[in-house]
């Protein structure tokens, strides 16, 4: 499917700069379907894509007045926006499952206090860069299905339903593999 050659992106994005929602739903029309391919060709995670999609169409919205023709086509400016975010995301996941335990060890204490108190054992975990080292080989070793599940969970940031969308698995399953992979961390690093 090639874009339509009446389409005019310029007037569009002018249109979208003076706040017609019209304009975007026009443009959002015309592209989504070819920024998704774009953006999961970067990705391959379509969730992660769909999301991405999402955004660039808001910053295309609030950011539609910085357009200047003279610079380039107002659809290559769309597709590049677009492809920044992407990239953007892309290096961000890569850092975050990179990034130092302390940051799934406070993640695991904000967000599983009420699920399991063993986070609290847990956040201890941030103050000693040896268990730090310890957490990293404890997560290495769970099964690859429940090591995804803990790393969008605290990494991510997916929640539990989003994670089970992900990885094609059901909900109670994807809760039971976090709950217990909690708990064989906490048993791995004591």
């Amino acid at each position: 499917m090639t874009p339509s050659t009446s389409f005019d992106y310029e007037n569009v994005l002018k249109h979208c700069a003076d706040g017609n929602r019209q304009a975007l739903r026009q443009l959002y029309e015309q592209e989504a379907p070819r920024l998704l391919a774009v953006v999961m060709r970067i990705l391959q995670n379509r969730p992660l894509a769909e999301d991405i999609v999402h955004d660039a169409f808001i910053k295309i919205w609030k950011n539609s007045g910085s357009y200047h023709p003279e610079l380039g086509s107002a659809r290559g400016w769309v597709y590049t926006l677009t492809r920044n975010l992407a990239l953007n995301a892309l290096k961000y996941s890569q850092r975050q499952v990179l990034s130092e335990p302390e940051f799934l060890l406070d993640l695991c204490d904000n967000k599983l206090v009420e699920e399991d108190q063993s986070a609290n054992a847990l956040s201890e975990l941030a103050k000693d860069p040896l268990a730090q080292n310890e957490l990293h080989l404890c997560i290495d070793r769970l099964e690859p299905d429940r090591k995804l599940c803990i790393l969008h969970a605290y990494v991510d940031g997916y929640t539990q339903g989003e994670i089970a969308q992900l990885l094609d698995k059901p909900l109670g399953t994807v809760k039971s593999w976090i709950k217990r992979s909690l708990k064989v961390l906490k048993e791995c690093l004591q």
